[in-house]
């Protein structure tokens, strides 16, 4: 895997998420206050996983996080200041 193509898979992930992020804004809120973030998003977050999987090479899927990280970096972090037990 070159170095273009992990740039065009972390730009790609990161896309996703955000749409994620846009469009599922409530979800997101209440899934950080009730610590069931996993399970209010399963579906958007495995649809996007998806698409991220039939964009990329196999390579790209199977050896890196970077799907996973743009959940992370996207749709929770910037929900630091909503109140959860969870930090």
């Amino acid at each position: 895997m070159t170095d273009e193509e992990k740039m065009k898979a972390m730009r790609l992930a990161r896309a996703i998420a955000s749409d994620i992020s846009l469009y599922n804004e409530a979800k997101i809120i209440q899934g950080i206050e009730q610590d069931t973030l996993f399970d209010v998003l399963k579906d958007e977050i495995e649809e996007g996983r998806e698409l991220f999987k039939t964009r990329v090479s196999s390579e790209i899927f199977t050896r890196t996080n970077f799907f996973d990280r743009a959940i992370v970096d996207i749709v929770i972090k910037p929900k630091g200041h909503v109140k959860s037990k969870i930090w």
